[in-house]
């Protein structure tokens, strides 16, 4: 008899993946910043007056100390550590601060003076400034900023719109200024007063306001004798009605933006072309 060939299964083998690490990367530990400077300090009084000489509150002066909640007590004792009375050991001798020609200049040695100075005396930012270059320079390139973008404004804007600017500055002395004198006059108020010049230019009702004044100055409306109504110049037809307590040009400016105040606007504009 033949033997019966015996059939040999497949037997599969599992494949075991070995899984990858990653190699965790060190993290950069950066240093950390000191929370106080050592560095010398130049310390400025406040104003215009600079006496030769200016002797600051040391002692019986107080520092509200949010984390504690209370106020203590502050004075500035050479042989001390600390400008806090409850830290101190040991005998007090008191120590001047005096300000020369309205400055100090204070080591960075003297941690204790300066930061006395810096944080927590109460006549800081009151009687005397800390000398910041770093924050002054801010300050101006804020204010240089501010006034190139005044500029700028100032150079495209039209001749109605500076006129309407200007108007608040010099009233109706700018209806007999040409051209050539609006845009001087314009570039001027940009360069001495930025801020207030771009927030007149962002408001649509100063040429509104310049708009009626205008209207006004040349008898198409008028103002009535006691500044409560707005008439037409030719038959004293009633136009509005002032509300108490508002400036008759800025209620006017107001109501041109009505649907009846609209139509005397236009009305108004073909009578100036």
């Amino acid at each position: 008899m033949a033997k019966k060939q015996e059939t040999k299964k497949e037997v599969e083998v599992p494949v075991v993946k070995t899984p990858i690490v990653e190699t965790p990367k060190p993290k950069k530990v950066e240093p950390k910043k000191p929370s106080w400077e050592i560095r010398d300090r130049v310390y400025k009084l406040k104003g215009s007056k600079k006496p030769l000489s200016y002797m600051l509150k040391t002692s019986n002066v107080y520092y509200f100390d949010e984390e504690k909640g209370y106020e203590r007590e502050l004075k500035y004792c050479q042989n001390q550590r600390t400008p806090f009375v409850d830290e101190m050991v040991g005998d007090q001798r008191l120590e001047h601060i005096v300000f020369r020609s309205g400055n100090l200049f204070v080591e960075k040695e003297k941690t204790t003076l300066q930061k006395l100075l810096s944080l927590y005396h109460p006549h800081r930012e009151k009687i005397y400034e800390e000398f910041n270059p770093v924050a002054i320079a801010e300050n101006q390139i804020e204010y240089l900023e501010l006034e190139a973008d005044a500029i700028l404004a100032a150079r495209e804007m039209d001749i109605d719109m500076a006129e309407a600017i200007l108007r608040v500055e010099k009233g109706s002395e700018v209806s007999k200024m040409s051209s050539k004198e609006l845009k001087r006059d314009l570039l001027v108020f940009a360069r001495n007063n930025p801020a207030l010049l771009l927030e007149l230019a962002s408001d649509d009702n100063v040429q509104l306001r310049n708009f009626g004044i205008k209207a006004t100055e040349l008898g198409i409306i008028k103002l009535s004798d006691n500044q409560r109504n707005f008439l037409w110049g030719s038959n004293d037809r009633k136009l509005m009605t002032i509300p108490f307590d508002e400036h008759p040009y800025t209620a006017l400016a107001a109501w041109f933006k009505t649907d009846e105040g609209m139509e005397i606007y236009s009305n108004i504009e073909k009578r100036l072309n």
